[in-house]
């Protein structure tokens, strides 16, 4: 993912280039109102601009309002290229239409008194103390698939909005949007393997596919890793900010987050996004108020893994497994990527007798005036034939640490 910076209004071509020897598949361009604007000339309110690709098609624009005043405040497309490529994109001012194609979505629905689900709610909150479902004694969760599902067209994710507050994967063998049929019908076990997929991770009381702790330095005794999770977490709020088709990026809140059960609290915002094309997605985490030396943790869950790797490229780091690990019984890769300035360590929790199990993690610095990102794969053979071999998965994956940190160039 990428920014751009100023550059000519007379220029009314936006220039790309990949620094990286390696081609970039469905690269996420994001475009902020004022760099454009410096291209275009000023654009009132809603006014749309084009953006045509290097042989002069029309490229499907997603305009984005992040602050909801109605007006849009960046633009997103995505673009493939090759090693080393540079591509000058003519842009202008238009209202010109294409007809989409959905890449990305994120749902969250709530049950009907009919035990139906509702549309889509664009803010949603849970008390703290949020029992998860009994299902011995309901057929269905208040929230579809127990809470928020986001997806592309390659996976999906979810996470439990409860006091367990754990990430897990929607494997995916079609390109279509799943999440808002997935779990309406309770007949229809999403754990099994489906036309489209299944639910292919068990995460117990793991970090399950990059959920959230602290690591909390306690005087005269062991560090503690605390689970975001809990009655101690608080209330969880839900805000949906763009929902597709190309990117679709939700913030989770945790306002109220009595890390240490002694009444100081900290607040946590996690903002997720996902977009066409990509095996992960990637979260912006901001903590404020954390017990002082603490460290923010991810970490992915080791119940079917006998081993984790660090992966060391330039200035990308990745903690990651490979195993017959998927619920369907067959291959899958996982990993946690970070820059290394945002890396810290690794470690590994118990397997009994502790809050948070089987689980490998990985430490990252809590910032006071910037997020800390990172971002969380999931490589399914049945999803794709690169992920059916430890060697074609290590490969992806050291591609992916080599783009990570490699900036498109734009101006």
């Amino acid at each position: 993912m990428i920014s751009a910076y100023s550059a000519s209004a007379q220029n009314k071509v936006i220039t790309i280039k990949n620094p990286a020897t390696i081609n970039r598949d469905n690269e996420l361009i994001i475009l902020k109102r004022d760099f454009i604007e410096k291209k275009v000339g000023i654009l009132s309110g809603e006014e749309r601009i084009s953006i045509r690709s290097a042989k002069g098609s029309p490229l499907f624009i997603q305009f984005d309002d992040l602050t909801d005043d109605g007006n849009w405040d960046e633009v997103a497309f995505l673009y493939s290229f090759k090693g080393q490529e540079q591509v000058d994109l003519p842009i202008s001012k238009s209202d010109i239409q294409i007809k989409p194609i959905i890449k990305a979505h994120v749902r969250q629905r709530i049950k009907n008194a009919d035990d139906s689900f509702g549309l889509l709610v664009y803010a949603d909150s849970v008390p703290a103390g949020q029992p998860n479902t009994d299902f011995t004694k309901q057929t269905l969760p208040s929230r579809l698939t127990e809470g928020p599902a986001w997806e592309n067209d390659k996976v999906g994710f979810r996470i439990y909005m409860d006091v367990r507050n754990i990430k897990d994967i929607w494997g995916k063998t079609t390109s279509e949007m799943m999440m808002d049929t997935v779990g309406v019908d309770p007949k229809v076990i999403y754990h099994h393997l489906d036309k489209w997929g299944m639910d292919i991770l068990a995460v117990g009381k793991s970090l399950g596919a990059g959920s959230l702790a602290l690591k909390v330095p306690l005087a005269g005794k062991a560090d503690t890793l605390v689970r975001l999770g809990g009655q101690n977490m608080g209330k969880m709020v839900y805000k949906m900010i763009a929902d597709g088709p190309i990117r679709a990026v939700f913030a989770l809140s945790y306002p109220e987050w009595n890390v240490l059960g002694n009444g100081k609290l900290a607040s946590l915002t996690e903002q997720i996004s996902i977009w066409g094309g990509q095996y992960f997605y990637q979260s912006e985490v901001t903590v404020k108020n954390a017990p002082k030396g603490a460290e923010l943790v991810s970490g992915i869950v080791n119940l079917k893994s006998k081993k984790s790797s660090l992966l060391s490229y330039g200035s990308t780091r990745a903690l990651y497994t490979f195993d017959t690990q998927s619920e369907n019984k067959d291959q899958l890769g996982m990993a946690l990527m970070v820059s290394k300035s945002n890396f810290v360590g690794i470690g590994q929790t118990p397997n009994v007798g502790s809050d948070i199990l089987n689980t490998y993690t990985l430490q990252m610095p809590i910032r006071s005036k910037a997020a800390t990102t990172y971002r969380f794969y999931s490589a399914w053979e049945a999803s794709d034939s690169r992920f059916k071999t430890f060697d074609s998965f290590k490969k992806y994956l050291t591609d992916e640490a080599a783009l990570y940190n490699a900036a498109l160039m734009i101006k």
